[in-house]
């Protein structure tokens, strides 16, 4: 009898052990769980998120977990981060980002240059830049930096003339020679591409144009890579002024900076998409 209830202990204490082994396995894999460090973006879905996704195994492997929140609008994904819902986003290029942060004080900053998109002139009702009639419609965006861009890469193809020394700040006012009396239709960078049915030709976006299905080699004028613009408009990851030194941010920058994200965007992209790094 005696012996019946030495077994009787002895099992129990061996189950008794297993599950407490059980135990702290689950809460040492609890606590792994709980120290990731989450990190925060905002950013245009083409390229932007589509290039987080392809970094975000890399990120994970670091111990961080990268939420990639898609925006359709160049504020929201600023105001955001100013006020700290997002710890970054990507989906602009510099001089838009200082024309924020002059217009709305913010205190955002760049923490990394990773890639140019060529401006294209697109055809809708007009098919050729050949065939422009007079008085004909272009579909520009309506943000200060970007519509600069578009007159510049229209000045580039001769079809209106800037004042000299303007540049990136070019505006229509700007506009010193409009042989063909061209009109223009301003509308929100993501709006542009929606509207080429009904105007002669569009400048879009390079992101914006991938959205709507355009390819490259669709444009009938693009920025030359040797232009203002090209050095102009690289895209960034912006965040709040101090947080680029964080490690989280900094291993973000390494990620999307690295010889894999370099093929990647080579690969997959085609041209439409170009590495600044």
């Amino acid at each position: 009898m005696k012996k019946k209830i030495a077994l009787i202990l002895i099992l129990a204490l061996t189950v008794f052990a297993l599950a407490a082994c059980g135990g702290a396995k689950d809460t040492k894999e609890e606590s792994k769980t709980d120290t990731k460090t989450v990190l925060k973006i905002g950013a245009s879905s083409v390229p932007h998120a589509e290039i987080l996704e392809f970094v975000k195994p890399m990120l994970a492997k670091e111990g961080i977990d990268l939420q990639i929140t898609e925006y359709t609008d160049y504020v929201i994904p600023n105001t955001a981060v100013e006020s700290h819902e997002l710890d970054a986003n990507y989906f602009q290029h510099k001089p838009y980002l200082d024309s924020f942060n002059a217009e709305n004080g913010t205190h955002l900053v760049s923490a990394v240059a990773v890639h140019y998109e060529p401006m294209g002139i697109y055809a809708g009702k007009t098919d050729s830049l050949n065939k422009l009639a007079d008085g004909a419609t272009i579909a520009v965006p309506n943000d200060p930096t970007n519509e600069a861009r578009a007159l510049l890469l229209l000045q580039q193809e001769g079809i209106i003339k800037i004042k000299d020394g303007v540049d990136v700040n070019a505006t229509p006012n700007d506009i010193v020679d409009n042989p063909k009396h061209i009109k223009f239709f301003e509308a929100e960078a993501a709006a542009v591409a929606r509207s080429i049915q009904d105007v002669d030709l569009a400048v879009i976006n390079g992101n914006y144009a991938l959205e709507a299905g355009f390819k490259m080699s669709d444009a009938l004028a693009t920025e030359d890579k040797n232009s203002v613009a090209a050095k102009t408009y690289a895209n960034i990851v912006a965040v709040y002024d101090g947080d680029q030194d964080k490690p989280e941010i900094k291993a973000l920058v390494k990620a999307l900076t690295s010889d894999k994200t370099r093929k990647f965007i080579e690969d997959t992209y085609q041209g439409s998409v170009v590495p600044v790094f």
